[in-house]
């Protein structure tokens, strides 16, 4: 069954989840969503003075830890569609004390408010699978980025192992929408996340893509015994 996918939807979906959102990334991860995100921006194998469009930055977890890391990135720019997620996260960014290096726009992944060839780096941390044509989010990628930049985007996925399958995904499928609309109060957020990762293109085709998108040195490296991917490449 197709999944809508429309612009308009995603982002009101996620407007309405917003308030538990990070509440419910560490629960429903077991902490590991902070994890995941390191090793991203160490794929970048930042020098402390790239700038980063970070898409789909939702309450601008990935820009925080990339200006955090050492060395950090000098300039980080999160894009996203939902309006309340950009709120959350500037309230964060202010509260950390990073408004100077992060500045957060509201925007679609397909049409990315930065010029072409501006950019050190990229990052989509589970954001991809959202767009409604992915093709279009790494090409806009693509465009933006200095010759030589760095791309690492962060995905769920179905783990390869039928062992780990077998424990992973009734948990996945059936435990998580049941804590999630519980805690969230929505009644179908968090039911579209196991569908839209089922339905989500695999590994080998997403680094096919990344290749038919101009991207160099493709790699798709699983993380947590494959249920996440951490997808690297250069342009």
């Amino acid at each position: 069954m197709a999944i809508d996918k429309r612009p308009a939807r995603v982002a009101a979906m996620f407007d309405a989840i917003a308030a538990r959102y990070d509440f419910l990334n560490r629960l429903l991860s077991a902490g590991f969503d902070r994890h995941w995100r390191s090793r991203a921006i160490r794929s970048l194998q930042l020098t402390g003075s790239e700038s980063i469009v970070d898409v789909c930055t939702g309450t601008a977890d990935v820009a925080l830890a990339a200006v955090a890391a050492v060395p950090g990135a000098s300039r980080v720019v999160g894009v996203d569609f939902s309006g309340e997620m950009l709120r959350l996260g500037a309230e964060k960014v202010r509260g950390r004390g990073h408004a100077g290096r992060i500045g957060l726009a509201r925007g679609d992944a397909t049409r990315l408010p930065a010029r072409t060839a501006s950019m050190d780096a990229a990052t989509v941390a589970f954001g991809i699978r959202n767009v409604e044509q992915p093709e279009r989010g790494l090409s806009e990628m693509y465009r933006v980025l200095r010759p030589g930049g760095r791309l690492a985007i962060l995905e769920f996925s179905i783990p390869a192992s039928a062992v780990i399958r077998a424990l992973y995904l009734p948990y996945f499928r059936h435990v998580l929408p049941r804590i999630g609309r519980l805690v969230s109060g929505h009644g179908s957020a968090y039911t579209y996340l196991p569908a839209s990762v089922g339905s989500f293109i695999p590994p080998d085709v997403m680094l096919d893509l990344l290749g038919a998108c101009g991207f160099r040195e493709p790699k798709a490296i699983p993380l947590t015994f494959g249920i996440v991917t951490l997808y690297t490449a250069r342009k």
